[in-house]
């Protein structure tokens, strides 16, 4: 990984703070704090390692949950006073059980006592969130069959899932030629909707194709 510690501004306290982000879905997971030895072993073992400063102690993210995180990737800001870690997870980011440490929303309903639990329909969904939510949906669908699903009757059919997606295409198409923006904007996520089911039903994850978007804008 070439860690390179010298740029790295600790403080008084010989701490840094790091973000932790889902390499594939682009979530911010947590923050916690970072000395040198921290980032040492996170780069030496390729897993998360932080120093709690209420124990005073190192510790390995998951290491009695089995919540683990893979870092994938070190970063720091212009002046070298934060970390960004990209990883991937192995369960919840946060001890709550939650997917991340920041699922409550700032004026929301939820209680804003320490650990309390997220309110329906709260955080609001921001932009980049909307396919890695799709995919967990999908991945719901498929383990859990509800009686009726749409998506579990494409899910069942993969010829009908290809034609949907050849059908929502040619109507993105027409679309664009002869409607709104909105319109072209309705249809594509139909598209975009097909199209990660038929990605679903081939094991396929979506980070398979970002990969390879990222490798031919090299």
């Amino acid at each position: 990984m070439g860690l390179m510690l010298d740029g790295i501004s600790f403080d008084e306290r010989g701490l840094v703070p790091c973000v932790v982000q889902d390499e594939a879905t682009g979530e911010v997971l947590m923050l916690a704090y970072a000395n040198a030895k921290a980032l040492e072993l996170t780069q030496e073992t390729g897993e998360m390692h932080f120093f709690s400063r209420s124990r005073r102690e190192i510790w390995r993210k998951g290491e009695t949950s089995g919540a683990t995180m893979a870092v994938r990737q070190l970063r720091y800001d212009c002046d070298g006073d934060a970390v960004l870690a990209l990883v991937a997870p192995a369960g919840p980011a946060c001890h709550t059980g939650e997917r991340t440490c920041f699922y409550r929303e700032v004026g929301g309903s939820a209680s804003p006592e320490r650990d309390a639990p997220p309110a329906d329909g709260e955080p609001r969904r921001a932009l980049h969130e909307a396919l890695p939510a799709l995919e967990r949906t999908l991945a719901s669908r498929a383990a859990e069959r509800p009686a009726g699903s749409y998506t579990v009757q494409l899910l069942d059919d993969p010829t009908l899932i290809g034609e949907k997606v050849e059908e929502e295409a040619e109507e993105v198409v027409r679309a664009a030629r002869e409607e709104t923006d909105e319109r072209v904007a309705e249809e594509a996520a139909d598209v975009i909707y097909h199209l990660a089911v038929l990605l679903a039903s081939r094991g396929v994850p979506q980070a398979a194709v970002l990969e390879e978007l990222n490798a031919r804008s090299r």
